[in-house]
């Protein structure tokens, strides 16, 4: 269990099962035993706001540095519109003010 965060262990727990079965029923579909899926698969424990609104502006901004869309809010599966739906222009604005490339994230794509 997280120190300070009693549900942690649940998301961990959860994501487990939703891994090893969404798995399992991929590789079945394809007819491919045993095939990894959730490879690249990872996560990380944000402690700082900043890093968490950077985060989000890199997620955001992915399906753009990889010519997807030419605007994040145009990529269907990505919060970017959403968020620009729902949150404040001030809240919008502080996270596409966010730095990305400084950030240590594997991209493979």
């Amino acid at each position: 269990m997280a120190r300070g965060c009693p549900d942690a262990s649940r998301l961990d727990d959860f994501l487990k099962h939703l891994h090893s079965n969404t798995a399992r029923q991929v590789n079945q579909l394809d007819d491919t035993a045993g095939r990894q899926v959730w490879y690249n698969f990872w996560d990380s424990k944000l402690t700082f706001q900043r890093s968490y609104l950077a985060r989000l502006n890199y997620v955001h901004q992915n399906a753009v540095k990889h010519g997807l869309v030419r605007v994040a809010n145009q990529y269907p599966w990505c919060s970017a519109s959403w968020i620009e739906r729902t949150a404040s222009p001030a809240a919008v604005k502080t996270i596409y003010s966010f730095k990305t490339e400084k950030l240590k994230i594997a991209d493979d794509f």
